[in-house]
């Protein structure tokens, strides 16, 4: 290779047509591709002169990448390289279309040392970008197939280029720039004796797409998050209970939150007037409550414009059972509910309760959201088959009596947060209550937990309250930054897992 004194990526000029005849005969030599022409050059650089760029190294063209923007459906995914590029005529350029289709990129032989071809790509992920493009599909050649046509079928041998037993210098190179083979296209471009007349489809999808622009209700990036982190006290009636409930919700709203969350059983001190029917019978009446609140809870929700997570009730549901319930109260009114799974022993043997048999996402205007109550976030399980249904926040009110129960809460609410890419919200009560069987002592340290990478915190929590203090947490979460962590974190644990192997599924 030649000394470079200087490397410049740029958009194609018409001038730079004979220096780029040159790379491309000595990129294709022998391969019996056709070089372009200057007429199609020049009409490429009067519909889309944005689109096509280069590499120009010590002034002559080293690297080329053409492309178009096209109305995808208009060519589903059964196309040839004639039917997408107008037989060369480029009539199927539309402006207004979906999809950056790139129709050629090359590198002069003499510079395959300099990555040229990855300056090329990522500024084409960057126009992609820019213009708002669903993403970037392309025929990929393979021109190493020609060796091993013989023994090997096609998807045989892109499956061997996958697990890096073949080099392709072009599916290769493709894969490493997170492209991904869609389909095999027979007879995509007929001319390409090297790849047996055979082109990979591939796509590189636009995370940051936005489907169409809205003035109002547009999809929200940043979540603000409020965590009402509960002491415990005697009330004198439901009231003053709900009183002190709407104060937090008005002090939290006031910030613009977009979601509270409120602990597990933060209404107990309700069965103080139950205590001596002995705890069965004190929780069902405590039940009693739960419609009233909820009602509460949802009229809260649309005067203070925001959604409420109402931590976990008892309810007797019509079947005659006790479940552990809570609710998302939208602030359009409204409203859900998820019934606690996993029971624990205490609520099992003193209380009666039962779990419930769903476990699935609520669509918010904010994202997607889960609901796990307490001993829930303890079961990875669960927490992986909301993943697969999109979830991006997953909000856990708990309710632990010691330290020992929290770290259980804690720890595995944060194995949750990385092992499913997604943020984990907890809120707890604090402080003791008196004259309540079962709820008399109290410890939390409520949070807001993150996946652990480079855009996240480096100890992977976002903000978090104080031991055992009656306060609130209020925090912004980005949605931005999941879609980034799914697609391009150190690490993707929810794309590799090995499907081949193990797969956690619902039984109906």
């Amino acid at each position: 290779m030649e000394i470079v004194t200087k490397i410049e990526l740029r958009h194609l000029r018409y001038e730079d047509y004979m220096s780029l005849k040159e790379a491309m005969a000595r990129a294709y030599a022998g391969g019996g591709i056709t070089i372009w022409n200057k007429r199609s050059i020049k009409r490429l650089l009067d519909i889309f002169p944005e689109g096509q760029l280069c590499v120009v190294v010590d002034g002559k063209v080293a690297a080329c990448a053409l492309s178009l923007i096209v109305d995808y459906k208009k060519f589903g995914d059964n196309h040839n390289y004639n039917q997408i590029t107008g037989h060369e005529s480029f009539s199927t350029h539309d402006s207004d279309g979906d999809v950056l289709y790139g129709i050629e990129l090359f590198v002069h032989p003499d510079f395959r040392g300099l990555r040229l071809g990855r300056r090329l790509y990522d500024a084409r992920k960057e126009l992609c970008e820019s213009l708002n493009l669903k993403s970037i599909v392309a025929g990929g050649r393979i021109p190493n197939y020609k060796d091993y046509a013989d023994e090997l079928t096609p998807r045989q041998y892109i499956e061997k280029v996958k697990m890096k037993e073949i080099y392709d210098p072009t599916l290769t190179f493709q894969l490493s720039n997170d492209f991904h083979v869609k389909k095999i296209i027979k007879h995509y471009l007929p001319e390409d004796r090297e790849s047996k007349e055979y082109a990979t489809l591939l796509e590189w999808n636009n995370i940051y797409y936005q489907e169409e622009e809205k003035l109002i209700n547009a999809p929200r990036d940043v979540v603000r998050v409020g965590i009402v982190q509960w002491q415990m006290r005697l009330f004198p009636n439901f009231e003053s209970l709900v009183e002190q409930a709407e104060y937090f919700i008005d002090a939290v709203s006031a910030y613009k939150a977009d979601f509270i969350l409120f602990p597990e059983f933060f209404e107990a001190p309700l069965m103080a007037d139950y205590n001596h029917l002995g705890e069965a019978r004190a929780i069902r009446e405590l039940a009693g409550y739960t419609e009233l609140l909820r009602d509460k809870f949802i009229e809260f929700a649309v005067s203070y414009n925001v959604n409420i997570i109402t931590g976990s009730m008892p309810k007797l549901e019509p079947d005659g059972h006790l479940y552990n319930v809570s609710y998302l109260c939208r602030r359009d009114s409204t409203w859900e509910k998820y019934q606690k799974i996993h029971i624990t022993p205490s609520e099992r043997s003193a209380w009666g309760m039962v779990g419930g048999r769903e476990v699935r996402v609520f669509d918010t205007d904010c994202g997607k959201i889960g609901i796990l109550i307490c001993y829930d976030v303890e079961f990875p399980e669960l927490g992986r088959v909301l993943a697969d249904q999109g979830m991006q926040i997953l909000f856990v009110p708990f309710l632990t009596d010691t330290q020992n129960g929290y770290n259980r809460v804690r720890c595995c609410a944060q194995a949750r947060a990385i092992e499913n890419e997604c943020y984990v919200v907890l809120a707890g009560c604090v402080g003791n209550l008196p004259r309540v069987n079962n709820m008399d002592i109290n410890y939390a340290q409520s949070a807001i937990f993150t996946p652990s990478d480079f855009a996240f915190p480096t100890n992977a929590i976002r903000a978090e309250a104080t031991p055992n203090t009656e306060m609130t947490v209020i925090a912004d979460v980005s949605l931005e930054l999941l879609k980034e962590l799914h697609e391009f974190g150190s690490v993707n644990t929810l794309k590799d897992r090995r499907k081949d192997l193990y797969k956690v599924v619902m039984k109906k």
